[in-house]
Protein backbone atom coordinates (compact mmCIF):
# COMPACT_ATOMS: atom_id res chain seq x y z
CA UNK A 1 0.00 0.00 0.00
CA UNK A 2 1.16 3.41 -0.91
CA UNK A 3 2.10 5.50 1.99
CA UNK A 4 -0.12 9.09 2.27
CA UNK A 5 2.46 11.69 2.50
CA UNK A 6 2.91 13.28 6.18
CA UNK A 7 2.48 17.08 6.71
CA UNK A 8 3.97 17.75 10.48
CA UNK A 9 2.27 20.63 12.89
CA UNK A 10 4.17 22.09 16.15
CA UNK A 11 1.10 23.14 17.94
CA UNK A 12 1.09 25.05 20.82
CA UNK A 13 -1.10 23.55 24.29
CA UNK A 14 -4.36 22.31 23.59
CA UNK A 15 -7.16 24.77 22.00
CA UNK A 16 -7.97 24.26 18.40
CA UNK A 17 -6.14 21.24 17.35
CA UNK A 18 -8.71 19.36 16.60
CA UNK A 19 -9.05 21.14 13.16
CA UNK A 20 -6.22 19.49 11.85
CA UNK A 21 -7.51 16.06 11.72
CA UNK A 22 -10.93 17.33 10.38
CA UNK A 23 -9.00 19.00 7.56
CA UNK A 24 -6.86 15.98 7.01
CA UNK A 25 -10.20 14.06 6.27
CA UNK A 26 -11.58 16.71 4.51
CA UNK A 27 -8.27 16.59 1.96
CA UNK A 28 -6.87 13.25 2.44
CA UNK A 29 -4.02 13.66 3.43
CA UNK A 30 -1.89 12.92 6.72
CA UNK A 31 -1.51 15.88 8.97
CA UNK A 32 0.18 15.12 12.57
CA UNK A 33 0.44 17.42 15.10
CA UNK A 34 2.75 17.58 18.05
CA UNK A 35 2.10 19.79 21.18
CA UNK A 36 4.96 21.66 22.98
CA UNK A 37 3.54 23.63 26.55
CA UNK A 38 4.33 26.82 28.09
CA UNK A 39 2.46 29.07 29.87
CA UNK A 40 -0.59 29.87 28.35
CA UNK A 41 -0.93 33.79 28.15
CA UNK A 42 -1.01 35.84 25.22
CA UNK A 43 1.88 38.38 26.59
CA UNK A 44 5.05 39.22 24.78
CA UNK A 45 7.48 37.35 27.51
CA UNK A 46 5.53 34.30 27.20
CA UNK A 47 5.02 34.11 23.88
CA UNK A 48 9.01 34.75 23.17
CA UNK A 49 9.33 31.76 25.32
CA UNK A 50 6.82 29.20 23.59
CA UNK A 51 8.71 29.43 20.52
CA UNK A 52 11.95 29.30 21.34
CA UNK A 53 14.33 27.47 19.85
CA UNK A 54 14.56 25.00 22.36
CA UNK A 55 10.62 24.30 22.16
CA UNK A 56 10.30 24.33 18.86
CA UNK A 57 13.44 21.76 18.84
CA UNK A 58 11.69 19.58 21.12
CA UNK A 59 8.58 19.69 18.40
CA UNK A 60 10.67 18.36 15.81
CA UNK A 61 12.08 15.61 17.91
CA UNK A 62 8.45 14.31 18.36
CA UNK A 63 7.38 14.82 14.90
CA UNK A 64 10.69 12.62 13.09
CA UNK A 65 9.54 9.11 13.89
CA UNK A 66 6.30 10.07 11.07
CA UNK A 67 8.97 11.45 8.35
CA UNK A 68 6.80 14.47 7.34
CA UNK A 69 7.59 15.98 3.86
CA UNK A 70 7.09 19.60 5.45
CA UNK A 71 6.48 21.04 9.42
CA UNK A 72 5.04 24.17 10.49
CA UNK A 73 5.10 25.90 13.43
CA UNK A 74 0.81 26.15 14.23
CA UNK A 75 0.99 29.51 16.00
CA UNK A 76 0.84 33.08 14.79
CA UNK A 77 1.45 34.74 18.11
CA UNK A 78 4.79 32.86 18.36
CA UNK A 79 6.16 33.61 15.18
CA UNK A 80 5.27 37.18 14.43
CA UNK A 81 6.25 38.41 18.35
CA UNK A 82 9.69 37.94 17.20
CA UNK A 83 9.20 40.55 14.34
CA UNK A 84 9.97 39.82 10.55
CA UNK A 85 14.05 38.70 10.99
CA UNK A 86 13.68 36.76 14.23
CA UNK A 87 10.77 35.01 12.65
CA UNK A 88 12.55 34.23 9.94
CA UNK A 89 15.17 32.80 12.15
CA UNK A 90 13.04 30.73 13.77
CA UNK A 91 11.52 28.59 10.37
CA UNK A 92 15.05 28.78 9.15
CA UNK A 93 16.28 26.77 12.23
CA UNK A 94 13.32 25.07 12.21
CA UNK A 95 14.24 23.77 8.91
CA UNK A 96 17.29 22.99 9.95
CA UNK A 97 16.01 20.79 12.64
CA UNK A 98 13.99 19.01 10.70
CA UNK A 99 15.76 18.06 7.85
CA UNK A 100 12.79 19.44 5.79
CA UNK A 101 10.76 22.80 4.59
CA UNK A 102 9.77 24.94 7.17
CA UNK A 103 7.09 27.82 7.93
CA UNK A 104 5.03 29.29 10.76
CA UNK A 105 1.74 30.44 10.60
CA UNK A 106 2.58 34.24 10.85
CA UNK A 107 4.13 33.71 7.17
CA UNK A 108 1.75 31.49 5.74
CA UNK A 109 -0.80 34.70 6.59
CA UNK A 110 1.84 36.32 3.95
CA UNK A 111 1.59 34.23 1.79
CA UNK A 112 -1.85 33.63 1.39
CA UNK A 113 -2.68 37.00 1.08
CA UNK A 114 -0.67 37.12 -2.00
CA UNK A 115 -2.23 34.00 -2.82
CA UNK A 116 -5.93 35.76 -3.54
CA UNK A 117 -4.49 39.00 -4.51
CA UNK A 118 -5.32 41.07 -2.37
CA UNK A 119 -3.34 43.82 -0.61
CA UNK A 120 -5.87 45.69 2.16
CA UNK A 121 -6.79 43.56 4.95
CA UNK A 122 -9.14 43.94 8.24
CA UNK A 123 -7.51 41.85 11.25
CA UNK A 124 -9.76 40.37 13.82
CA UNK A 125 -7.47 39.06 16.35
CA UNK A 126 -8.74 37.60 19.81
CA UNK A 127 -5.66 39.05 21.42
CA UNK A 128 -5.20 42.11 23.98
CA UNK A 129 -3.87 45.03 21.97
CA UNK A 130 -0.16 45.03 22.51
CA UNK A 131 -0.05 41.61 20.58
CA UNK A 132 -2.01 42.11 18.35
CA UNK A 133 -0.28 45.16 16.90
CA UNK A 134 2.96 43.19 16.74
CA UNK A 135 0.79 40.98 14.11
CA UNK A 136 -0.11 44.52 11.72
CA UNK A 137 3.58 45.51 12.44
CA UNK A 138 4.49 42.27 10.70
CA UNK A 139 1.48 42.19 8.00
CA UNK A 140 2.94 45.90 7.44
CA UNK A 141 6.69 44.98 6.76
CA UNK A 142 5.25 42.04 3.98
CA UNK A 143 3.56 45.05 2.39
CA UNK A 144 0.25 43.96 3.20
CA UNK A 145 -1.86 47.05 4.23
CA UNK A 146 -4.19 46.75 7.65
CA UNK A 147 -7.69 49.29 7.56
CA UNK A 148 -8.61 47.95 10.30
CA UNK A 149 -7.65 46.35 13.33
CA UNK A 150 -9.42 44.93 16.29
CA UNK A 151 -8.30 42.51 19.32
CA UNK A 152 -11.28 41.51 21.62
CA UNK A 153 -8.61 41.19 24.58
CA UNK A 154 -8.84 37.45 25.65
CA UNK A 155 -5.69 36.74 27.65
CA UNK A 156 -5.22 33.05 26.94
CA UNK A 157 -5.60 30.57 24.28
CA UNK A 158 -7.53 28.37 26.12
CA UNK A 159 -10.48 30.66 26.68
CA UNK A 160 -10.10 31.38 22.82
CA UNK A 161 -10.75 27.85 22.26
CA UNK A 162 -13.85 27.88 24.21
CA UNK A 163 -15.59 30.37 21.77
CA UNK A 164 -18.64 29.14 19.86
CA UNK A 165 -19.28 29.11 16.27
CA UNK A 166 -22.09 31.46 16.68
CA UNK A 167 -19.74 34.52 18.54
CA UNK A 168 -16.95 33.19 15.99
CA UNK A 169 -19.13 34.34 13.27
CA UNK A 170 -20.32 37.63 15.61
CA UNK A 171 -16.75 38.40 16.45
CA UNK A 172 -15.94 38.51 12.38
CA UNK A 173 -19.11 40.17 11.56
CA UNK A 174 -18.68 43.13 13.91
CA UNK A 175 -15.07 43.70 12.77
CA UNK A 176 -14.82 43.83 9.13
CA UNK A 177 -14.51 46.79 7.55
CA UNK A 178 -15.57 47.46 4.28
CA UNK A 179 -12.39 48.76 3.05
CA UNK A 180 -10.88 45.44 3.74
CA UNK A 181 -10.86 42.95 0.29
CA UNK A 182 -9.73 40.13 3.00
CA UNK A 183 -10.75 39.37 6.56
CA UNK A 184 -7.90 37.36 9.05
CA UNK A 185 -8.51 36.06 11.83
CA UNK A 186 -4.89 34.74 13.54
CA UNK A 187 -5.33 32.69 16.25
CA UNK A 188 -4.73 28.70 15.79
CA UNK A 189 -6.84 28.40 19.18
CA UNK A 190 -9.65 29.24 17.72
CA UNK A 191 -12.12 26.56 15.88
CA UNK A 192 -12.49 28.94 12.65
CA UNK A 193 -12.26 26.27 10.02
CA UNK A 194 -15.43 24.03 9.71
CA UNK A 195 -17.44 28.01 9.90
CA UNK A 196 -15.22 29.76 6.55
CA UNK A 197 -18.41 29.13 3.84
CA UNK A 198 -20.71 30.53 6.65
CA UNK A 199 -17.80 33.50 7.24
CA UNK A 200 -17.10 34.18 3.62
CA UNK A 201 -20.89 34.35 3.00
CA UNK A 202 -21.66 36.53 6.04
CA UNK A 203 -18.67 39.01 4.98
CA UNK A 204 -18.97 38.60 0.80
CA UNK A 205 -15.09 38.20 0.93
CA UNK A 206 -12.15 35.98 1.75
CA UNK A 207 -11.62 34.96 5.06
CA UNK A 208 -8.37 33.84 6.26
CA UNK A 209 -7.87 32.14 9.21
CA UNK A 210 -4.89 30.59 11.71
CA UNK A 211 -5.47 27.06 11.02
CA UNK A 212 -6.72 27.27 7.54
CA UNK A 213 -3.59 28.70 5.91
CA UNK A 214 -1.25 27.01 8.44
CA UNK A 215 -2.90 23.75 6.35
CA UNK A 216 -2.75 25.58 3.19
CA UNK A 217 1.66 26.22 4.02
CA UNK A 218 2.08 23.24 5.11
CA UNK A 219 0.37 21.10 1.69
CA UNK A 220 2.28 23.70 -0.45
CA UNK A 221 5.70 23.31 1.64
CA UNK A 222 5.61 19.27 0.87
CA UNK A 223 4.48 20.11 -2.87
CA UNK A 224 0.49 18.31 -2.19
CA UNK A 225 -2.34 20.21 -3.46
CA UNK A 226 -4.15 22.52 -1.79
CA UNK A 227 -7.60 22.23 -3.01
CA UNK A 228 -11.21 21.59 -1.17
CA UNK A 229 -12.41 18.50 -2.72
CA UNK A 230 -15.60 18.68 -5.10
CA UNK A 231 -17.73 17.85 -2.48
CA UNK A 232 -17.53 18.65 1.26
CA UNK A 233 -18.03 21.92 3.09
CA UNK A 234 -15.17 23.39 1.35
CA UNK A 235 -12.23 25.23 3.51
CA UNK A 236 -13.02 29.14 1.93
CA UNK A 237 -11.35 30.66 -1.14
CA UNK A 238 -7.66 30.21 0.07
CA UNK A 239 -8.75 26.79 -1.07
CA UNK A 240 -10.50 27.17 -3.73
CA UNK A 241 -8.95 25.69 -8.12
CA UNK A 242 -7.66 29.45 -8.25
CA UNK A 243 -7.83 31.17 -4.83
CA UNK A 244 -8.02 34.59 -6.45
CA UNK A 245 -10.15 38.18 -4.51
CA UNK A 246 -13.65 36.92 -5.17
CA UNK A 247 -14.15 41.05 -7.13
CA UNK A 248 -12.18 39.94 -9.56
Amino acid sequence: MQRIPTVGFIYPDHAAEDEYPWAAAQLGVDLRVAHIYGTDLHAVPELLDLGSPEKLREGARLLASCTPRAVVWACTSGSFVYGPQGARDQVDRLARDCGVPASSTSFAFVDAVRAIGVRDVAVCASYPDEVAALFVDFLAAADIRVVSMSSAGIDTAAEVGTLTPEQVLALAVANDHPDAEALLVPDTAMHTIQLLPELESALGKPVLTANQVTVWQGLRLADLPAVSPPSGPGLGTLFSERPIHVGD
